[in-house]
């Protein structure tokens, strides 16, 4: 005789079925408490408790969470972004209900942060304002703040009580150095802003197909640390319920073991070191076509991608004439640029380009 199939009361009670039980292996609605912890320390180099969080679905899940948090509590029901920005910031935080406006980021005839521009349009926002900020490895123009600039910044929001909101999707991925891409988030948190923060763990740990990211929140104490993140959970719960399991752990094992954490940021470095030597490479093959245009901005830039000024026009010809794909606001993702196919590359673009 068959055996029948146990109820939900018998799985729970009793100490000898072994079916795998799927409602138990479910992480809580604010993810896996180590994880977060772990996050929290990556990015502000210390755990502490006016800074609490939620796991969430990458960045992006992330992004949207709290561009819902802002449409719920936020009186202004509106976001600065940079211009440019990533392609995905209006449509998460739009969709989340939000007016999203630009502040001046990049001066695109120059090629060249626009931090002039930037902190007039800062200092004409009105208090009390919501800014993201990229937190490193700006995308898709790959021009940073300087330390000097980060300071300027903080001063103003402060001065305007502005709330800041970090996207920081290249940790360690940017410069090499995960304490050095993390510097702006900590300055921050030093001088008492009140703040938030995404992380996504695709690129840093290649893990795109796990969907692992964290949200945190910088409270003036903690008691409003934590009452911010039971609206985090209250925002998730009908939106996923709960986040994946699988990734936080890969993510634990490493950055919860010293050795491991050290040689993930040294593989960090390696990539970084790669991808920036495929910027000399390319600009040398540019000037070696006789191409007379500057690419200098194409070196002084950072991180995995590469703003590289060509026009709408001449990103359509790059693919029409040689199959080359990139964003039609000629972003350049460096990291599939190879020895093998940098001159093939550089070819192209000089010939969309002469």
């Amino acid at each position: 005789m068959s055996r029948p199939r146990p109820s939900c009361m018998l799985l729970t009670m009793s100490t000898h079925i072994t079916y795998p039980l799927t409602f138990l292996t479910l992480s809580p609605i604010s993810g896996c408490q180590e994880f977060i912890g772990n996050s929290i320390e990556f990015a502000y180099g210390k755990r502490a408790d006016n800074i609490q969080g939620v796991q969430t679905l990458s960045g992006t899940g992330g992004l949207r969470i709290f561009g819902e948090y802002l449409n719920k509590f936020f009186p202004k029901k509106n976001i600065y972004v940079p211009n440019p920005t990533w392609g995905n910031h209006i449509p998460i935080m739009q969709n989340a209900g939000l007016e999203v406006r630009k502040y001046r980021y990049y001066d695109f005839e120059n090629r060249k942060v626009d931090f002039e521009g930037l902190i007039e349009d800062m200092d004409a926002a009105d208090d009390g304002s919501c800014f993201l900020l990229h937190a490193c490895a700006h995308n898709p123009t790959g021009y940073d703040l300087s330390d000097n600039e980060w300071k300027q910044v903080s001063d103003i929001m402060l001065r305007k009580n502005h709330l800041p909101f970090f996207d920081c999707a290249y940790q360690g991925f940017a410069s090499g150095n995960a304490e050095t891409d993390a510097k702006a988030i900590r300055l921050f948190e030093d001088e008492g802003h009140t703040f938030g923060l995404v992380q996504s763990y695709s690129k840093n740990f290649g893990l795109y197909g796990q969907r692992v990211g964290c949200l945190s929140i910088v409270g003036k104490d903690a008691e409003e640390a934590k009452a911010v993140v039971s609206q985090f959970k209250g925002l998730i719960r009908p939106a996923y319920s709960n986040p994946p399991r699988h990734g936080v752990r890969i993510i634990n094992t490493i950055l919860g073991d010293e050795s491991m954490k050290a040689l993930f940021v040294d593989e960090c470095k390696f990539m970084a070191d790669r991808i920036n030597s495929m910027r000399v490479e390319l600009v040398n093959n540019l000037i070696a076509t006789g191409s007379t245009r500057n690419w200098d901005h194409v070196t002084n830039q950072i991180g995995m991608f590469a703003f590289s000024g060509l026009t709408k026009d001449e990103v359509i010809a790059m693919r029409d004439r040689h199959h080359i794909y990139c964003t039609l606001d000629g972003r350049i993702s460096m990291a599939g640029v190879t020895t093998k196919n940098v001159k093939y590359i550089a070819d192209s673009i000089h010939d969309v380009t002469k």
